[in-house]
């Protein structure tokens, strides 16, 4: 429905800048291509992408060095400012960062919820995990969390999408450093999005899940 978003979030840690010491040889009649093994260490970089279920895409990204709970939570506040005023789902697996008490409090802030949230460890809604959870997954919310069960983030969507960003472009890839890589991905993401884009479909008979 109009206004209504299904984005499944999670971040791909510890991308690394691996640039080869010497260049990958082509293929040549009777001979593969040949990749140099070793590789220099070009720092890292923490990618945090929503995949828009309903069309497939790479709606929106963070890149960044580090994770921490505010980086997600300034990543779903940008998120949601795209439609500051529609409903949003987020699929999600139990990482700390998806359950912060900050992510509470900003929630709270954006669907107008005016009760006392308590205290981090002690009372209230941002007491625990569990408590921070029931809350950001009450479906009364505007906006509102669906989480993975436990031991089971391979159910979010995004997933596939980082193992397809791994197979098309890191695996095979060499970059001097960490703006190139931040380049590389945000240019496959283009690419991906215009070309490669489709909603996934859940199988229920032990296929594979539809994938590019």
């Amino acid at each position: 429905m109009r206004g209504e978003h299904i984005v499944s979030t999670d971040e791909k840690t510890g991308i690394q800048a691996l640039g080869r010491i010497a260049p990958t040889k082509p293929t040549k009649p009777g001979l593969v291509e040949r990749m140099e093994f070793e590789y220099k260490r070009n720092g890292t970089l923490c990618l945090t992408a929503n995949f828009e279920v309903a069309t497939g895409e790479i709606c929106s990204y963070t890149i960044s060095p580090t994770r921490t709970v505010v980086e997600f939570a300034d990543h779903i506040e940008r998120t949601i400012a795209e439609d500051p005023q529609g409903s949003w789902t987020f699929v999600a697996d139990h990482l700390n960062t998806h359950l912060s008490p900050l992510l509470v409090e900003r929630v709270a802030t954006w669907c107008g919820v005016g009760d006392d949230l308590g205290k981090a460890g002690k009372v209230g809604i941002l007491k625990s995990r569990a408590s921070r959870a029931e809350f950001l997954a009450d479906p009364a919310h505007r906006i509102r969390f669906v989480y993975t069960p436990k031991h089971c983030s391979w159910l979010n969507q995004v997933e596939i999408w980082f193992g397809i960003l791994v197979r098309r472009l890191l695996k095979r890839g060499s970059f001097k450093s960490t703006t190139e890589l931040r380049e590389r991905i945000e240019a496959f993401i283009k690419y991906f999005n215009e070309t490669l884009a489709h909603p996934y479909r859940w199988t229920y008979t032990g296929r594979a899940l539809k994938a590019a």
